[in-house]
């Protein structure tokens, strides 16, 4: 037996000119690398307090983490990392490096042997029990059990280990270095972070267990906070794939396996890598030994667990509920209360558009209160909160209850969960209209500084919460003519969350919406149906409805209606009511510009009914201006403007500017309509004040560059200032008005004369 022992965990073997044991025993051995981290940490130690600055050093110890735990790096890349933070030190380092690999075996044998001096004495340069001692350890007692061939093997490779180094350094050189000064700064803005690149990786031999566990944590943490900072999927799957080879029952490379092919929406790599990784969990005996008997039925109702949401998460709801079925039924047998109230909440994400859900829901925040679950709860509070926002109910039960989630978020420092909720209270106010708190919730959100201290360097603003807060600010200030403002941000958005990460669909879905806003205010209707094809692909609903603008706006009105009518019968089946209210609009504006007012006013009176109901301030706004619009068609612009004088204070304090510059557009046509019968002076003065508001709607839409609006517009002045016989005034209105419609495409929408 001591034979079949020996050969299972101390049977070093030579791959890639690295030194290594079995990956199944000894947890460390010996590369080039690592001596000379080894020189790195002997150096420390014979330098003197003086010698070294306390900035240096301190520089120097946050560096030492990093290295001892990661993977194996060239020495060009460890020279560099060590000259940024103590210049003298890598003089020392690379001389005594160059000295031991031009030299002979012995000096190599020399220097292992001086290694354990480092614990003499009654005090030691280094402690045992460290960091630091440990590694020492670890590396001169894999070291002893080297054979003389493998010794001699392991300086061959320092040799050519060194040699590389050399002449990475000798081309290097060669290149154009940047000054002292951007050196500093680049230094500064990296703060020393050593997480794991490509290059790093793939210059590394077989990975420790110990740096093999370092690696999958360090980069499950990234693509958790902060994803652009972590390998490519192709790299980090080469990478997994090489990890796997040597060991493969590594279950906790087969979930960050799972997590890798998420990234990429590969639905058969990642349920290969989920069901990898619970089988390769039991067979290694780690949820028996730390469970009992009872670790295996926890990994079986765990693994169908997962199965359900990742099958949720890619849409195939029947395949999920029958894998949650199957975790329900095995964790009732053990009577896992924690595993039922998970499953519980997948049963509500599941059945949430069934109209019973809340009860769900509510019975699943009260359990896990009771079990001492308090993300579970969160999480349920969160889902309850937006199922009320849907259904209507007033803002301050709404904010209410989120406090309360708050509260356990401060109480338990889920920081997480603290994001996500401020990202959602931006998310209501937008859905209620209230632009400005959306405004100041987004930014609260952007100025917090994460909670909790992630690996170097990394900040826990890359996640979904931080993409929805920086997209609602950026379709906030498009709204309101700030274009430049809202291109930063969508730039900045781009540079956080790349094309290819999880999250970039949410920035190019507000991208393509504000480009169709942009191109339809400017009147390129073709450049709008181009942009149509983009927002279908992020969103078929969101695209269907501009589709219908576009045709609409395009003059092809039947195509426009049937469009609309089956966008609107699907919209009510899945009870959108938001869109449903849009699309009610867009068919009364259909009616009204197709010479039909009265058929458009129940339509109108339905979508005013129904934004009422659900509390959607600026959708109510939106139709309280075409009711008015549909009254002065009508003849009665008395009552279209006391309409108007109701709506316009919410209109013009969180509107967007489009629909400002609309609002007093509307109000100057009643203004001129219902100042008819008035005698001269009074119709007079009248009609000055209308020339007033209609400068300010000119404003309005030169803001959001709306072309069309703006020849309107001038047109009205001119024939008001004709009015009054101001003729100068005239003059000007009526050449800024022939210069746009020389511009723009005219397509007979009738302006309202009634002078």
């Amino acid at each position: 037996m001591a034979s079949v022992h020996e050969s299972l965990y101390f049977n070093p073997m030579m791959t890639n000119g690295v030194v290594h044991a079995n990956v199944f025993g000894i947890k460390d051995w010996v590369t080039p690398y690592k001596i000379a981290v080894l020189v790195l940490l002997n150096e420390m130690g014979r330098t003197g307090e003086g010698a070294v600055s306390l900035m240096e050093r301190r520089r120097l110890n946050q560096l030492l983490l990093p290295l001892l735990q990661g993977p194996d790096i060239t020495l060009s890349k460890l020279y560099k990392l060590i000259e940024e933070s103590c210049p003298q030190l890598a003089n020392s380092v690379q001389i005594r490096i160059k000295l031991m690999a031009e030299g002979e075996l012995k000096d190599m044998e020399q220097f292992f042997d001086d290694l354990s001096d480092s614990f003499s004495g009654t005090e030691p340069e280094v402690h045992k029990t460290s960091v630091v001692g440990l590694f020492l350890r670890h590396m001169i007692l894999a070291y002893s059990k080297l054979s003389f061939s493998q010794v001699f093997k392991l300086y061959t490779a320092l040799q050519q280990y060194f040699q590389n180094g050399e002449k990475k350094t000798v081309e290097d050189a060669d290149m154009e270095l940047p000054s002292r000064e951007e050196s500093e700064r680049k230094m500064e803005k990296e703060e020393l972070d050593v997480s794991i690149r490509e290059e790093e990786v793939s210059c590394s031999g077989p990975l420790s267990q110990k740096q093999a566990e370092f690696f999958l944590s360090q980069q499950a943490s990234l693509l958790k906070n902060d994803e652009t900072k972590a390998l490519t999927p192709a790299s980090l799957q080469k990478e997994l794939n090489n990890l796997l080879k040597f060991n493969p029952d590594f279950a906790e490379a087969h979930y960050l396996s799972y997590l890798n092919n998420l990234r990429v929406q590969d639905v058969f790599s990642s349920t290969h890598s989920l069901l990898h990784y619970f089988d390769r969990l039991i067979l290694t005996g780690a949820e028996s030994k730390s469970n009992g008997e009872e670790g295996y039925g926890r990994s079986l109702r765990y693994a169908a667990l997962n199965l359900a949401a990742l099958h949720c998460r890619f849409g195939h709801y029947q395949q999920a509920e029958l894998a949650l079925q199957e975790a329900i039924r095995i964790a009732q047998e053990s009577n896992d209360h924690v595993c039922l109230q998970h499953c519980l909440s997948w049963l509500y994400v599941l059945g949430q558009k069934r109209s019973d859900s809340y009860v769900l829901l509510e019975h699943s925040v009260k359990k896990a209160v009771h079990f001492g679950l308090p993300y579970l709860a969160s999480l349920g509070i969160q889902s309850l909160v937006q199922q009320r926002a849907f259904a209507g109910k007033t803002a301050n039960k709404l904010m209410d209850a989120l406090k309360d989630s708050d509260l356990l978020h401060w109480k338990h420092s889920l920081s997480e969960l603290i994001d996500i909720s401020i990202a959602q209270k931006t998310a209501i106010w937008r859905l209620y209209g209230r632009s400005t708190m959306a405004l100041q919730q987004a930014q609260l959100l952007l100025s917090m500084n994460s909670l909790d201290s992630v690996n170097a360097g990394v900040q826990q603003n890359n996640t979904e919460s931080f993409a929805v807060a920086l997209g609602h600010l950026a379709e906030l200030h498009a709204e309101q003519g700030c274009f430049a403002a809202a291109s930063e941000v969508l730039k900045h958005l781009k540079e956080r969350f790349p094309p290819n990460s999880q999250h970039a669909q949410l920035w190019m879905l507000c991208d393509q919406k504000i480009q169709f806003d942009r191109a339809m205010n400017d009147g390129k209707y073709h450049l709008a149906d181009s942009i149509v094809t983009g927002i279908t692909a992020l969103n078929s609903i969101e695209g269907v409805y501009r589709k219908a603008i576009v045709l609409q706006a395009q003059n092809q009105m039947s195509e426009a209606h049937k469009l609309l009518q089956k966008l609107l019968i699907h919209c009510q089946k899945i009870r959108n009511t938001e869109m449903v209210i849009s699309v009610l609009l867009s068919v009364a504006e259909l009616y009204w510009r197709s010479s039909s007012p009265t058929i458009a006013l129940p339509v109108l009176l339905q979508a005013l009914a129904l934004s009422k109901e659900y509390r959607l301030q600026h959708l109510a706004s939106e139709t309280v201006l075409n009711l008015a619009f549909a009254q002065l068609i009508l003849g009665i612009p008395e009552q279209a403007l006391s309409l108007l004088h109701m709506a316009i204070e919410p209109i013009l304090a969180d509107g967007a500017v489009l629909d400002k510059g609309r609002a007093m557009f509307l109000v100057a046509k009643c203004q001129v309509a219902s100042a008819a019968s008035y005698e001269p002076l009074k119709k007079a003065a009248v009609l000055e004040a209308a020339i007033e508001n209609l400068s300010e709607a000119k404003n309005y839409f030169a803001k959001v560059d709306c072309k069309e609006q703006i020849r309107d517009v001038v047109y009205f002045q001119a024939r008001l200032y004709h009015t009054l016989g101001k003729t100068q005034e005239r003059n000007r209105c009526a050449m800024l008005f022939r210069q746009l419609h020389q511009d723009l495409p005219f397509h007979g929408v009738p302006l309202i004369n009634l002078l």
